[in-house]
């Protein structure tokens, strides 16, 4: 049997084990947890892996970590937790919120330290705030990290309160396992940091970085960086409504198209001027709005995530798309690929697939947005699919325009109701009808394809070998060094009793000599 074939039966001994101790030891209790945290945890692999593998794979250590985990989620009932459980003046204030990406792709995270002052009787409250953006967040992108920005401009020491940075580690360090990418604090306290510092583990500590002015383009595009920072994004905090990624419609290929604008997305419509209905850009393909779906056949053998397609179909508009190897299992619609599109600098790689397959009982009208609408185009981006039907929908970069890490895609659908008509004016209407509660949301990132060097073309799973091998080690190291640690302190108390005793028979020495 190859490595490969161990590496992945040891982490899935892993993960079983872990379920069954934490049933075995930390079940007693009825009501302990939230139920619907427990059944993710029986179900769900990638979450208890990313426990073991922020654990160095240590069953015990991860099932502490799950424990707090659990109980702090209950505590603030994350699984409930909804913008009205916090109060709206801490909105208003801007000191935490999501806004754009740095430069490998990760989503930013901004403290602005100037506007936090400590306040025994608002602390629950924030971090009830900080909690309301790190699940929103981890609902609407799962498995994707997290850059932390720490703004440190115009603050003081009185804006420095370290049990509620204490609490913001413990969220990266206990809470959202893998969720920590950088921790970036521009002009961060050097004397909080060595504070920050002992709350850390390694791996924590080795992704925090002090950044100058100069320095932090490093880690961040001045795009999206603001000015008092050297960068150039206009971007300016309000609310309502929350910030948010600008999805748009793709623009048409002989240009943009005026159309009625659809109200659909969440705080898609409302400018930054307090408009409340804007103009959007309609598909190129609006015309193919009566798409005609192809019948799933559930009983069809599936070939890497993906049901084996008639080679001999001869359908010209997806021939050459990059096919979907993964897939996300909504409520309504299932999406492959799951997390992200893959695109690259060869003309065979300028073109990817969706495929959304029709899973309810009812007909599901769909759209697909994106926030590079000069950059891609997309077939089709507005339409609807039959019960246990699919729809391909072909995703292909324009122009000399390339793909970029910080590109994000919007899948959007809604149930219809029976014998519903959609055509073009019925879609329109229906998405400004349909409650945002009733829309199923996915999102799709980018990767970008580089040229492999035969030194580094190793596989996927070769690497994640060695990484757990290195993990591994870490964790043996650690041993040691703590081992070592011990038989120093116990070599220097030995020593300290020899010079003790050394120093005691001297003095009796010279005592008996006078």
């Amino acid at each position: 049997m190859s490595n490969l074939s161990l590496l992945k039966q040891d982490i899935q001994k892993k993960i079983e084990e872990t379920r069954q101790k934490f049933k075995n030891e930390y079940l007693q209790e009825l009501e302990k947890y939230d139920s619907r945290d427990v059944d993710r945890l029986q179900k769900d692999d990638t979450l208890v892996e990313a426990y073991l593998m922020w654990r160095l794979y240590s069953v015990d250590d991860a099932l502490k970590m799950i424990d707090e985990s659990f109980l702090w989620r209950k505590e603030f009932g994350l699984n409930d937790l909804t913008e009205s459980s916090v109060p709206k003046w801490m909105f208003e204030t801007g000191a935490v919120f999501l806004h754009g990406y740095d430069k490998e792709g990760n989503k930013l995270f901004w403290f602005k330290v100037k506007l936090h002052t400590k306040d025994a009787k608002t602390t629950m409250d924030k971090k009830k705030y900080v909690a309301f953006w790190l699940e929103r967040y981890a609902k609407r992108e799962p498995g994707m990290p997290l850059t932390v920005v720490f703004d440190m401009a115009d603050s003081g020491i009185s804006n420095i309160d370290m049990d509620f940075v204490k609490y913001i580690i413990n969220c990266f360090k206990v809470y959202y396992p893998k969720f920590l990418c950088n921790l970036n604090a521009w002009l961060f306290f050097l004397a909080a940091w060595k504070i920050v510092k002992s709350w850390l583990g390694p791996e924590a500590i080795s992704k925090l970085k002090f950044a100058s002015r100069n320095e932090v383009q490093t880690f961040i595009g001045p795009e999206y960086l603001p000015p008092h920072m050297g960068g150039t994004d206009p971007f300016k905090y309000s609310y309502p409504p929350l910030p948010d990624d600008d999805f748009q419609t793709p623009i048409c290929e002989n240009g943009p198209v005026v159309s009625e604008d659809d109200n659909e997305s969440k705080g898609e419509s409302e400018s930054k001027d307090g408009e409340s209905e804007g103009k959007e850009l309609e598909s190129s393909f609006s015309s193919e709005v009566a798409v005609k779906p192809k019948k799933v056949n559930f009983s069809e053998e599936i070939v890497g995530g993906l049901r084996q397609e008639d080679p001999d179909r001869g359908d010209s508009r997806t021939r050459g798309a990059r096919k979907p190897l993964s897939t996300f299992r909504g409520p309504l619609l299932h999406i492959s690929p799951s997390e992200e599109l893959s695109f690259g600098s060869k003309e065979s790689e300028r073109k990817c697939l969706i495929i959304l397959e029709n899973v309810s009982k009812n007909q599901v009208a769909f759209k697909v947005r994106t926030t590079a609408p000069e950059k891609y185009r997309v077939k089709p981006s507005n339409s609807s699919c039959e019960p246990g039907m699919s729809v391909d929908i072909v995703v292909s970069l324009h122009g000399g325009y390339q793909a970029s890490l910080q590109d994000r895609f919007l899948v959007m659908g809604a149930e219809m109701e029976q014998n519903s008509c959609a055509g073009s004016s019925e879609l329109a209407q229906f998405w400004k009808d349909v409650p945002k509660t009733k829309i199923m949301e996915h999102r799709l990132r980018c990767h970008i394809l580089e040229s492999p060097k035969p030194i580094l073309n190793y596989p996927k799973e070769l690497i994640s070998y060695s990484f757990l091998q290195m993990m591994r080690l870490m964790a043996c190291n650690a041993r040691l060094e703590q081992k070592l640690d011990q038989c120093l302190w116990v070599q220097q108390v030995l020593i300290g009793l020899i010079l003790v005793m050394m120093i005691g028979t001297v003095a009796k020495t010279l005592h008996t000599m006078k």
